[in-house]
Order: structure tokens, then sequence, then C-alpha cells
């Protein structure tokens, strides 16, 4: 069976050439891709489950198996293990048993009660609170790195959104013009100007946001900006040679949109991805530091910043999301500006 190659054609590779040249753009997205697939095995780096546990001559993955009460280990309780006092027994008993736990042993949502000491609890390195702990006791670092990836579920779905929306609208009033296009401009005008804010904290105060639903709000008073780009590049394809070819060729409207129009305003929309994508963080750490957002105690950044302001006595707090949010953002914008002159159509146009 012959193999499947897929290749790049010439101009894509320059593009990809330039983008791998502008090295604070290629190294930030090198940094960022790995902070992504990190938050995809989270469950490895931060957990309050075991990733390995010896008992008896017998071996357990607590972190991506089934669920084990203390009973199954020794101890004398039926709910699941804690398995950082169990580290402990195993160790005093020194029987060979063992327990092998993650870096950060704690997962974002337990609260680390210690007798005599009141949360929030500054940062040490002997209780494993790399970063402290908040004022209900639970690990910063934990919440920081889970509010990491759902606000990176939430970018994902938001942009999927956003540019659904945006270009299907922009698309139709760019290719059939006339009265589609006055009429699409005056109600993207009027939907632009709804207050989003007083939307979102109607909905909240009638029902309890979930993602998918801070998902639909933010991307429907979002959609307006792609669409006035959509729509520019569309009419700039349409007036091309290739589509009156097409045309006179028979090709219908839904083949040339697909083949034709949107292949050649992939460039476009490809730029803007990354700057979607620190805004969607923004506005979901926004809508949870506002009481808007995503319902406690799901880890987010906002709502740790809120906890930091509100408690300016743990700087820990507020300066780790800070950090945090400044860090990714960055690394965020600098690979935008990669591919943004990387995909720069100036930079390989001859004119004569």
């Amino acid at each position: 069976m012959p193999l499947i190659r897929f290749q790049l054609n010439p101009q894509t590779k320059r593009r990809l050439a330039r983008f791998r040249a502008i090295r604070r753009g290629y190294v930030s997205f090198l940094i960022l891709a790995a902070l992504v697939i990190l938050s995809v095995v989270g469950e490895c780096l931060v957990n309050s489950r075991a990733l390995l546990v010896k008992y008896h001559g017998h071996y357990y993955f607590p972190t991506y198996g089934a669920i084990h009460p203390g009973t199954d280990f020794g101890e004398d309780y039926s709910y699941e293990t804690n398995y950082r006092h169990l580290k402990t027994r195993f160790a005093a008993e020194a029987r060979g048993d063992w327990v092998l736990l993650p870096p950060v042993p704690y997962n974002a949502f337990e609260n680390d009660f210690r007798p005599g000491v009141y949360p929030p609890t500054a940062p040490s390195t002997s209780e494993r609170h790399f970063l402290g702990t908040d004022t209900t006791g639970r690990d910063i670092l934990a919440r920081l790195f889970y509010g990491f990836r759902i606000a990176l579920i939430f970018s994902a779905f938001y942009i999927g959104f956003v540019y659904l929306i945006g270009i299907a609208v922009g698309c139709a009033m760019g290719w059939f013009g006339g009265s589609v296009d006055l009429l699409g401009q005056r109600l993207v005008e009027i939907w632009s100007n709804i207050p989003f804010l007083f939307v979102v904290m109607i909905v909240a105060s009638l029902v309890r946001p979930d993602l998918f639903l801070l998902v639909a709000i933010t991307g429907l008073f979002s959609w307006t900006g792609m669409t006035y780009y959509m729509r520019t590049a569309t009419y700039k394809q349409k007036a091309r040679d290739y589509v009156a070819a097409a045309e006179a060729l028979g090709a219908s409207t839904p083949r040339i949109i697909f083949r034709h129009i949107l292949p050649n305003t992939l460039s476009t929309l490809v730029t803007f991805i990354p700057f979607t994508l620190a805004g969607a963080i923004t506005s979901l750490t926004a809508l949870d530091f506002l009481g808007f957002g995503l319902p406690p105690p799901t880890p987010s950044w906002g709502e740790l910043l809120q906890q930091g302001t509100a408690n300016l006595n743990a700087p820990w707090i507020v300066l780790s999301v800070f950090i945090a949010m400044v860090f990714v953002l960055t690394l965020v914008t600098f690979v935008g500006e990669a591919i943004r002159e990387a995909f720069d159509p100036k930079k390989f146009t001859t004119y004569q």
C-alpha cells in the first residue's frame, strides 16, 4: 500500500522558515507548546493521587486508574486513600512498601488544614506548597496549573466559536455584497453595541454559568471584529481572475468559497489566532475576578487574583497569578507577532 505523503507548498515552507528565523517568537512557541503538553498530562505532575503504589508485592496506579479506599492499603477508613499519609506510614513501617507521589502532591480542590496553622500559608518546600496556600488552604500552584488548563479549554472553544460565526457572516457579506452586505453591516453594528457585561450579569443572576455557557456568551459578543476582516478578504479574493475562471468553468458558489476563497484567506485568519487566544484568557480571568465567571470551587486565575487583592497581607497569592498571567500572555504575544511577520504577504511579493 503506497504511503500518503503530506507536502507543504513552497510558499508555506518559506513562511514557516521565516517564523523559525524569528527567534523570540519561535522560542516562545516552543515554551507555550511545552506548557500545553504539560497541562494535558497534568495529573502526573500536580495531583493528590499517587502515581504508583507498591503494597504487599502488588502495584497500583491510582492516578489514571480506579479510586482506592483506604482499606485497600490497610487503613481503617473506606473513603479514598490519603496517599501523603500512606507514604509516611510506609516509610515508618519499612516493610518494602512505597508510594510514588507527583512533584506537587495536592489537587486543586482539597483543603490542607494543619493544627495551629491558619491559611493562607506562605510558600514552603517542606510541605510541598511551593507557592503557598490560599485563604481556604488550597495549594496555589495546583490551582494555577489547573486554572491554566481550563483557560486553554475555554480559549479553544472560544476561538472555534468566534471564527465559525465571524468567517460565515463575513464571507457571506463579502461574497454576495449589495443589500446583503449593507444589511449585514447594520446588524453587526447594532449587535456590537449591546453591553456585554450587563448581559453576563443578567445570565449569571439567572443561572449558574458553566464553561460552555461562558464560551457561548463571550463568543456571541466577540465575533464582530473577525467579520470585518473576513469581509474585506473575501471582497479582495472575489475580484481575482481565478474566481472569474472558476465561475466560467461552472463551479458552484460553495465550491468557490470552500476550495478557493477560504484557503487564500488562511494567512489572514492564522495571524489573529494568538491574539484571540490572549483575549480569551483575559476575558475569562476578568469575568472570574468580577464573580461572573466559572462557579466556585473551579480553579481560576481570576478567582485567585480576587483573593490576592482582598488579602494583600499574603502577597504570594497575587504575585503568583500576576506573574503567571504576564508570562503566558507575553509568550502568546511574541508568537502572534512572529506569525504576523512570517505571514506578511509583502515579504513574498515582487512588484514590477
